[in-house]
């Protein structure tokens, strides 16, 4: 299977609390919320439609929870991404959750590079990444994502956890795809290629 992160951010990078004020409040953060004003019916449709072409959805902890808590809480079929969350595998990376409540749930607690391996060596499909900032970090050291959705707000939030830390590892993205709603939101599709190329130094 093709694994594919899909991430919310906004200008500044931050990933937390886009849903609500009350979404993520980790770390103090008090700006939940910051998305939904911006996020218009081409943004929707654009997400439904990723949402339903996925096999299979692998989270980290704490993003888990947050979508059993609100997607796995709404029955409405017509619903495209309710209904793919509620009705394909979800497989969740953690250490410390042992009893998941939403209906087929599958914890990778073991050796996870192998887990994730192993699902990825499916002949065909997808298996999609939504939110888990830590997760995504640790797919791309590890070499395990093979395309990047960004979708990026027209804000800047100031506070909060950052989809890529002040340091870190570097990848060089080759763009795919990219698009804009009405309302700014900028959506690009990027495929990893190993690390970028830097200019050397030349003499004047």
């Amino acid at each position: 299977m093709k694994l594919t992160t899909i991430t919310n951010v906004s200008v500044d990078g931050v990933m937390q609390g886009l849903g609500g004020p009350d979404e993520d409040r980790g770390d103090g953060f008090e700006r939940g919320g910051w998305a939904l004003p911006l996020f218009d019916d081409e943004a929707e449709t654009f997400l439904g439609q990723v949402y339903q072409r996925a096999d299979a959805f692998l989270f980290g902890r704490r993003t888990y929870e947050i979508f059993a808590g609100y997607w796995g809480a709404i029955a409405d079929p017509a619903n495209p991404i309710a209904a793919a969350l509620n009705t394909r595998p979800k497989y969740v990376a953690s250490t410390t959750l042992t009893d998941p409540q939403w209906a087929d749930t599958t914890v990778l607690s073991g050796d996870v590079a192998a887990a994730i391996g192993e699902l990825k060596a499916k002949p065909a499909g997808e298996l999609q990444v939504h939110g888990s900032g830590a997760l995504v970090r640790w797919l791309l050291d590890n070499h395990l994502v093979d395309e990047l959705i960004l979708l990026t707000y027209p804000v800047v939030v100031g506070q909060g956890t950052r989809l890529f830390p002040a340091t870190g590892p570097d990848t060089a993205l080759e763009l795919v795809d990219s698009q804009s709603t009405s309302k700014g939101v900028t959506i690009h599709v990027y495929r990893p290629t190993g690390r970028p190329q830097y200019a050397s130094a030349t003499a004047d």
